[in-house]
């Protein structure tokens, strides 16, 4: 049976709570292959100030496989500093090399290591299911979703086991960025904080994640206000940028040799098509098939700002107070062993573009600025290490008192649960 189509002809659901429901998702066929990228030592690498390549290079991932093999609609989710695609066998080889050409730019023109993987949905399968649903996100785009646990079991194999990752040497001139763009400012919050949250419901709580994200996400509306008041991204925000300084990740990725001539003159050309947009824009034209007059509102809506990959990743903006109630909130969950967090407060995002045709099919990624989504990552990862030490603890002490053996393997379940890095969502 052909599956090539698989994605292209799954139903479209339009209320992003429908996301929470399990029943929603289907089974990624067993003929296909996950596809991981991650930037190793992003941490260092932000706390360097380099958070902007950090996104860009894990933005150029997905653009260079789509690229590749446009028209076919796939799966993919951008994790900030890496990103996960989902593929038909068919499209193995083209995609592959796309992601060695990555792989090559990131060494030449930011001396950073992207860590490139496959992994075949067989072996996934084996041990964690891989479900998918698609969410239309605005009339340009559907957002990919995914819940099983499979996802993280498949990045877990690529950092553990070489078998998995593409470790040869590319040609960055294979990376096809076409339609890469990283030209706004960063966006303002309109309520003075940005938060990049991540949570991960935990099954050792006796509550399914169904219910532990619902809850999370209705929470967030009693305290922020429905979707339309967090929305990172506004388009009074919305401002291109003439800095070379920010303008120089693109420039860099678009260049990778170290030519200046080559890239002072992709540099130009950028701040000219600025100033045309800009233009454009003010005038609120119509031109080439794009109504520039609402080319920011198109952008908005068509920003990946909440989404769901074997946990729950959200950009909101706020003030400090909502977002103090709202750890308030987290906090309570996460003693109780609902779930566990991580969480990284800027006070601007940032909007990496990729451009696959401007008037009708371009959508946007969003991350918190100086860090986001990795630095939450990292929150994220210390408290469920945390819970893993607390309960090998609790397990030790319960088998020293020779515990009945129906709590000692619910014990033994939830620390094999918490020694992951990431975690792994139910079917």
């Amino acid at each position: 049976m052909n599956t090539l189509g698989f994605y292209a002809d799954l139903p479209t659901l339009t209320n992003w709570l429908d996301l929470t429901n399990p029943n929603y998702y289907v089974q990624v066929p067993d003929d296909w292959y996950v596809l991981i990228t991650d930037i190793t030592g992003s941490t260092k690498a932000i706390e360097d100030g380099l958070y902007k390549e950090v996104n860009l290079l894990g933005a150029s991932s997905i653009v260079a496989v789509l690229n590749e093999l446009k028209p076919l609609d796939i799966p993919f989710v951008f994790g900030g500093d890496g990103a996960s695609l989902v593929i038909p066998p068919d499209c193995l080889g083209a995609a592959r090399e796309a992601l060695i050409g990555v792989r090559a730019v990131a060494r030449e023109a930011f001396d950073m290591e992207l860590r490139v993987g496959a992994v075949p949905m067989a072996i996934v399968s084996q041990r964690y299911p891989l479900k998918v649903a698609k969410f239309r996100l605005s009339p340009l785009y559907c957002q990919a979703s995914f819940i099983g646990g499979g996802l993280t079991f498949a990045t877990d194999l690529v950092k553990q086991d070489a078998v998995y990752r593409l470790d040869v040497d590319g040609n960055p001139a294979r990376a096809n960025l076409t339609g890469l763009e990283c030209r706004w400012q960063e966006i303002p919050s309109a309520h003075g904080s940005m938060l990049s949250l991540i949570v991960a419901a935990l099954e050792s709580s006796g509550v399914s994640s169904e219910q532990t994200y619902r809850d999370v996400l209705k929470t967030i509306q009693s305290i922020f206000g429905d979707p339309e008041q967090y929305h990172p991204i506004t388009e009074q925000g919305l401002r291109l940028s003439f800095n070379p300084r920010k303008l120089s990740a693109e420039v860099k990725a678009k260049s990778p040799s170290s030519h200046s001539l080559a890239r002072l003159q992709h540099l130009v050309r950028i701040c000219l098509e600025n100033v045309l947009g800009t233009a454009f824009m003010g005038l609120r034209l119509s031109l080439g098939g794009v109504n520039w007059g609402k080319y920011k509102h198109d952008v908005r809506t068509a920003s990946d700002y909440q989404k769901i990959d074997d946990v729950l990743r959200m950009v909101i903006s706020g003030t400090s107070d909502q977002f103090h109630q709202l750890t308030d909130y987290l906090n309570r969950w996460a003693k109780s062993g609902q779930l566990a967090y991580g969480i990284h407060v800027s006070d601007r995002a940032l909007l990496t573009c990729l451009i696959l045709e401007r008037r009708d099919c371009h959508f946007h990624l969003v991350d918190g600025a100086e860090g986001g989504y990795a630095l939450a990552a990292k929150g994220l990862k210390q408290q469920l290490h945390q819970k893993r030490d607390n309960w090998r603890a609790y397990a030790d002490i319960s088998r020293r008192r020779k515990p009945s053996s129906s709590l000692s393997s619910r014990t033994s379940s939830t620390v094999n649960e918490l020694s992951c890095d990431n975690l792994h969502t139910p079917q």
